[in-house]
C-alpha cells in the first residue's frame, strides 16, 4: 500500500497537558468529546467496543503512558482496521492536543474535508470541556 495523504488536525488547549491526557485518554470519557463515539464505549477484554453508523466497531488503545500518547486502532465490521494517531504536547501551562487524519484509499476529496471537520469539532468540544 502507498503512503497516503495526511492532515494533522491540532487544537490549543489552556490547561496543563497531564490534565487533558488524564481525561482524554479514558475510553469512557471519550463519548463527551469524541462524536463518532457518542453511543458510548463498553469494555471488552483489553479492547472497547462501540455500535454506530458502520456497525459494531472495536477499539484498540496504546497503554498509558508519561509520552501523552492516545493512539488507537478502530476496526469495523469489514475488517478494516484504521490507525489512529493522538497526541497531546505540552505547550507553556497549556498544550496542543494533535491527531493526524489519514485519507483512506477511495476516499473522495468531499469525505476527506468532511472527516477533517469532524475531527475539528471533536477537539473544540474537547477545549470547551477543559478549559471550563
Amino acid at each position: 500500500m502507498s503512503t497516503m495523504p495526511a492532515k494533522i488536525i491540532h487544537q490549543s488547549i489552556e490547561r496543563d497537558w497531564r490534565d487533558v491526557y488524564d481525561f482524554a485518554g479514558k475510553p469512557e470519557n471519550m463519548p463527551l468529546w469524541a462524536s463518532g463515539l457518542a453511543t458510548g464505549l463498553e469494555p471488552n477484554g483489553a479492547d472497547w467496543v462501540a455500535h454506530g453508523p458502520l456497525g459494531t466497531i472495536k477499539v484498540s488503545f496504546v497503554p498509558a503512558n508519561e509520552f501523552g500518547v492516545i493512539d488507537h486502532t478502530v476496526t469495523i465490521e469489514s475488517g478494516l482496521r484504521v490507525y489512529n494517531a493522538l497526541r497531546i504536547v505540552p505547550n507553556g501551562d497549556g498544550c496542543e492536543i494533535m491527531f493526524t487524519l489519514l485519507r483512506l484509499p477511495g476516499m473522495t476529496d468531499a469525505q476527506f474535508s468532511a472527516d477533517a471537520a469532524h475531527v475539528e469539532k471533536d477537539l473544540a468540544m474537547l477545549k470547551a470541556l477543559m478549559e471550563r
